[in-house]
């Protein structure tokens, strides 16, 4: 929808204090328009920010859906996570603006990542207490490693990624060796999503 991708684009450009006609000259689309959808323009900007996270979970599941060990499931959605800070900017910007969204949201990534690390630990995978602690640690370093990335521009994303998804890893139970081996395993390849 025009409004929602309009809305993505104000949010990743961090101009979330814009009026709503503002939004709708540049989705092309009248003022009706807006109000037969939403209610708000803060109800817009929940929607914008929905979509990125349903959008890109979707993407990991169909990545990850031939993978059968749920730890490799978890580190190989974190390492492209990564990946598309670099790769998909305005999406990332959107992401990083509403970090809350990223722990909280009924939809998106975070019940994709409580799915994967219960998986994990009913596995024998990860050895956690308290598995929405852990979501809640593994989004925190997530955010951090899409700061860190957006802010220094030459760092190498890969490696990086990579690097915080073995901590990660780590910080779960694993062992250094056996998260190692996971991040070193191939990823399906990304290009086809735009």
């Amino acid at each position: 929808m025009a409004l929602v991708k309009a809305a993505q684009s104000m949010i990743a450009a961090g101009k979330v204090n814009v009026p709503v006609l503002e939004i709708t000259q540049a989705a092309d689309v009248g003022m009706g328009s807006f109000y037969n959808h939403f209610d708000s323009k803060e109800e817009l900007f929940e929607a914008a920010v929905v979509d990125v996270l349903d959008s890109y979970g979707a993407v990991l599941d169909q990545l990850t859906s031939a993978i059968e060990d749920p730890a490799a499931v978890f580190a190989c959605s974190f390492r492209l996570t990564g990946r598309f800070f670099r790769e998909r900017p305005q999406e990332s910007r959107i992401l990083l603006a509403n970090a809350g969204a990223l722990l909280s949201a009924d939809r998106g990534l975070a019940p994709r990542a409580l799915r994967d690390i219960n998986a994990a630990v009913t596995a024998g995978r990860f050895h956690v207490e308290d598995p929405e602690r852990s979501l809640a640690v593994a989004a925190g370093a997530l955010l951090g490693l899409g700061y860190l990335l957006q802010s220094q521009p030459d760092r190498d994303a890969v490696a990086t990624a990579d690097a915080v998804t073995e901590d990660v890893l780590r910080l779960l139970g694993m062992s250094a060796e056996d998260a190692r081996q996971i991040c070193a395993l191939p990823l399906p390849d990304m290009a086809f999503q735009e």
